[in-house]
C-alpha cells in the first residue's frame, strides 16, 4: 500500500514573526505571520522547526529585554498560528539562560526534541523524541539534536542548569529506539554540512557541523539541518535524504513522502512566503511590534559626519569606520590592548542622528564581548585567516571564492584595532603578513596581550582556530548593540575614529 505525507520545515526564523524588514523600515513576504497563511494542515502534514528562533530581530530583542510587561511571547504565538508540530533548539535558543528558555518552551504548544540537551532542573516540556501516527496510519518517528559546540560558544550561566551531550551518539541513541516503533525516520538537526556538497571539499573538521557523517552512518530515512543558512533543496547522501532552508522566514522547505513496500521516497522544494497574514494572532501583537518600531526610531546620538554604507572588498582593503567604531567599543569596555570585530554579509553604513535602528542593522547579532590572552604568533595566524580574504583576478584583488562558496561569509573577515599590519597579496595563503606592529609602529614585544572579540570569534569559528584554546581573562554579558548604543551617547557628537593602520599590498 502507498502513503503520502508532507513536512514543512522551518530553521533559523531568527525572530521573523512580523512581515517587516527593520534596516530599512518596510514590508517585505517574510515571517513567520505570514507563512501560517500559506501551510495547509491536514492529517498526514507535519510541521517541523530546526531552531534558533529566539533571536537575530529588534522585536526578539526586545520582548525578551521586556518580557515582563508583555502578555504574550511573540514568537511562541506566531509558531502555535502556525500549527507547529515538533521543533528542536538551536544554538542561540541558549543565548538568554533557563529562564527565557523555559518562558518559551512553556508558552509553545509544539512538542519540543531535542535528545541531546539534559535539563538538571527537570523543569522544561522537553523530550528526546516522538512517534507520530498520521491519519494514514504511517508511524513517522521523530528526534531532533543540537550542534553541541553549544558548549564551546555559550556563556556558562546560561548552561548552569543544561547539559549539551554529543550530537552524533545522541542522534545515533535516539534512532535506535524510534526504528523498531515506525515506518519512517525524521531527525531534525540544527547543525549543517561538513562538506561542500557539490565537490565533496571539507568545509570544517571542527564538529560543528556533522550532517554528512550523520547521513552516511546512521539510516534516518530523512535529515533536516539548519545553523549553516544555506539553500539546501534536497539531496542524498548515502541512504538518507538532507534538506536546509535559508534563514529568515522568507522561504519554507515542503517535503512530500511516498512509502511503499518499505521504502520511503522523497521530494522537496523551497517556497517564498507569502504577503498574506492572519488576523490573529497579528492584531493581538500588533501593539508590541508599534512599540518596538517607536523604540527603533529614537536618536541616541549624533556623528560629526555619516557613515555611508561601506562596500565589502573596499572596507576589507582600507578599512571601515564602522568597524573601528565597533573595535573603539569593544576596547573602552575592556580595556583590552587589542580588539578585532567583523561586519555583516551586506553593506552597512551610520545616518547621523543615529538610531537604534541605525545600531540593530549595523550590528546584527546579539555577541557579548571575550576577551583572550594571545600571543604574537596567534595574532599572525588570526591575520593570516583574514588575508585569505583576498585573491588576485587580472592582478587586481578580489574576494576569495573561500568566503563566497558555498555560502557567502563576508562576516568572517575581521578588522583590527590597535594594531599596525601588511598583508601582501603577492605571497601564498598563510604567508602574507608582512608587517605586524602595534599602532604607531613600534614592536608588539614579548606578550602577552589581551585580544577583545566577540563570543563567536572567540570559539575559533569561521577559520579563527588560533584562537580557540586561548585563555579565557574575561567574559561580558552585555550584548553588542546596547554597548554601542551606551558609548554614542556618551561620546556624541563621535568623531572619525582611526584605531588600526592597515595596507594591503599586491603591486610591484
Amino acid at each position: 500500500m502507498k502513503q503520502t505525507f508532507q513536512i514543512c520545515y522551518t530553521s533559523d526564523t531568527h525572530g521573523h514573526v512580523f512581515p517587516v524588514n527593520y534596516a530599512a523600515h518596510s514590508p517585505e513576504a517574510s515571517g513567520l505571520l505570514n507563512l501560517a497563511c500559506q501551510v495547509g494542515k491536514d492529517g498526514d502534514t507535519l510541521l517541523l522547526d530546526g531552531g534558533d528562533s529566539l533571536q537575530g530581530t529588534p522585536l526578539s530583542q526586545y520582548y525578551l529585554d521586556h518580557s515582563a510587561a508583555c502578555a504574550v511571547h511573540p514568537i511562541a504565538a506566531a509558531f502555535n498560528a502556525l500549527g507547529l508540530d515538533y521543533f528542536t533548539l538551536g544554538n542561540h535558543d541558549f543565548n538568554f539562560g533557563y529562564e527565557a528558555l523555559k518562558s518559551y518552551l512553556c508558552a509553545m504548544n509544539a512538542v519540543c526534541l531535542c535528545a541531546n540537551l539534559q535539563d538538571l532542573k527537570g523543569e522544561l516540556p522537553l523530550r528526546a523524541e516522538a512517534v507520530h501516527t498520521l491519519a494514514s496510519g504511517l508511524r513517522v518517528g521523530i528526534t531532533g539534536v543540537v550542534t553541541d559546540h553549544v558548549n564551546v560558544w555559550e556563556q556558562p550561566q546560561n548552561l548552569e542548569h543544561l547539559r549539551v551531550t554529543d550530537t552524533f551518539q545522541a542522534a545515533k541513541a535516539a534512532l535506535a529506539r524510534l526504528r523498531p516503533l515506525c515506518e519512517v525516520c525524521v531527525c531534525i538537526y540544527h547543525g549543517g554540512f561538513e562538506k561542500d556538497l557539490a565537490t565533496g571539499r571539507t568545509l570544517s573538521s571542527s564538529g560543528e557541523n556533522i550532517a554528512c557523517k550523520m547521513a552516511r552512518e546512521l539510516n534516518f530515512d530523512l535529515l533536516l539541518t539548519g545553523h549553516q543558512h544555506m539553500a539546501v533543496e534536497g539531496v542524498r547522501l548515502g541512504g538518507t535524504y538532507a534538506a536546509q532552508p535559508p534563514a529568515g522566514a522568507g522561504q519554507y522547505l515542503r517535503v512530500k513522502g511516498v512509502y511503499s513496500g518499505g521504502a520511503c521516497r522523497f521530494s522537496s522544494a523551497l517556497l517564498p512566503v507569502g504577503r498574506r497574514h492572519p488576523a490573529q494572532p497579528y492584531q493581538d501583537l500588533l501593539g508590541l511590534e508599534e512599540k518596538v518600531q517607536a523604540w527603533l526610531d529614537q536618536p541616541i546620538g549624533t556623528l560629526h559626519a555619516p557613515i555611508p554604507p561601506e562596500e565589502k572588498l573596499s572596507s576589507a582593503l582600507y578599512g571601515s569606520q564602522v568597524a573601528a567604531l565597533f573595535n573603539q567599543v569593544q576596547l573602552a569596555a575592556t580595556g583590552a590592548d587589542f580588539s578585532c570585530t567583523s561586519l555583516g554579509n551586506a553593506p552597512v553604513g551610520l545616518a547621523s542622528p543615529v538610531t537604534m535602528r541605525g545600531v540593530t542593522s549595523a550590528y546584527l547579532f546579539s555577541n557579548t564581548l571575550v576577551v583572550l590572552q594571545v600571543t604574537e604568533p596567534v595574532l599572525r595566524a588570526a591575520l593570516e585567516r583574514c588575508a585569505a580574504y583576498f585573491t588576485l583576478k587580472n592582478g587586481r584583488p578580489a574576494v576569495s571564492e573561500a568566503f563566497l562558496l558555498p555560502k557567502i561569509e563576508h562576516y568572517n573577515y575581521d578588522f583590527f584595532a590597535g594594531l599596525a599590519y601588511t598583508f601582501d597579496l603577492r605571497r601564498p595563503v598563510g604567508s602574507r603578513v608582512t608587517r605586524l606592529a602595534r599602532l604607531g609602529g613600534a614592536p608588539l614585544g614579548p606578550g602577552p596581550f589581551s585580544l577583545c572579540t566577540s563570543n563567536y570569534r572567540a570559539t575559533g569559528t569561521g577559520g579563527y582556530e588560533a584562537l580557540r584554546d586561548c585563555p579565557v581573562l574575561w567574559r561580558g554579558s552585555t550584548e553588542m548593540p546596547e554597548l554601542v548604543a551606551r558609548y554614542i551617547q556618551a561620546h556624541s557628537p563621535l568623531p572619525p575614529l582611526h584605531n588600526a593602520d592597515l595596507e594591503v599590498v599586491w603591486q610591484a
